[in-house]
C-alpha cells in the first residue's frame, strides 16, 4: 500500500554557496562567493523522502595574515554527492539533513598576482554532514536553504581546515511518477 502511495522525480538544481574554511592555521578568513548545480532524485512515500543530488560546487575562502599586506583566494571545485532525509510539513515546506561526499576536482590559490595549482596540498575526497530547510512547490520550483559542515580535515599539512558552506538553491522539476 505504502509503494502505491510513492513519488518518484528528477529534476535539476542550481544556486549560490557562500563558502568558508575552519582552520587553526592563525590567519583571517573570509567567505568565498561560488556556485552548485546539478542534478537530483527524490524518492517520497508520504512525509518522508530520499534526495540524492549530484552536484559540480565551486568553494573555497578568502583569508589574510596580520604579518603579510597580501590578501589570498582559494578555489577549490568539488562533484559532491549529498544523500538527503527530508521531513515534510504541511504545504510542501521540509527540513532535510543527511551525509554528503565530496571529490576534489581542481585547487586554485590566487594571490592578487599568480595563480597556483594546490590541488596536491589537500586530501581528495571530503566528507560532510548538510542540514537546512526548503519548499517544494506544487508546480514543480523548489527553493532550499542548507548549511555543509565539512567533518574531516582536507588539508595534507600540518594544519587543520574543514569547509563550511552555506548554500541557497532553486530546483525544477524535470518529471514525476506518482502522487
Amino acid at each position: 500500500f505504502a509503494f502505491s502511495q510513492a513519488k518518484v522525480e528528477l529534476g535539476l538544481k542550481g544556486g549560490l554557496n557562500l563558502a568558508n574554511i575552519s582552520s587553526d592555521v592563525d590567519a583571517t578568513y573570509n567567505s568565498r562567493t561560488g556556485y552548485h548545480l546539478g542534478a537530483y532524485g527524490l524518492i517520497k512515500v508520504a512525509s518522508i523522502g530520499i534526495q540524492p543530488e549530484l552536484l559540480f560546487s565551486a568553494q573555497g575562502t578568502e583569508y589574510s595574515f596580520a604579518s603579510i599586506s597580501n590578501d589570498y583566494s582559494q578555489e577549490l571545485k568539488y562533484f559532491l554527492v549529498p544523500v538527503m532525509v527530508k521531513f515534510y510539513l504541511p504545504l510542501g515546506i521540509n527540513l532535510h539533513a543527511g551525509p554528503q561526499f565530496g571529490v576534489l576536482t581542481s585547487a586554485k590559490l590566487d594571490d592578487g598576482t599568480t595563480t597556483e595549482d594546490i590541488k596536491s596540498e589537500l586530501k581528495n575526497s571530503d566528507v560532510s554532514a548538510a542540514f537546512g530547510a526548503g519548499w517544494d512547490m506544487p508546480f514543480g520550483l523548489s527553493l532550499a536553504a542548507r548549511y555543509v559542515l565539512g567533518l574531516n580535515d582536507i588539508s595534507e599539512g600540518d594544519g587543520d581546515a574543514k569547509n563550511r558552506v552555506f548554500q541557497v538553491s532553486v530546483g525544477f522539476r524535470l518529471f514525476k511518477v506518482g502522487k
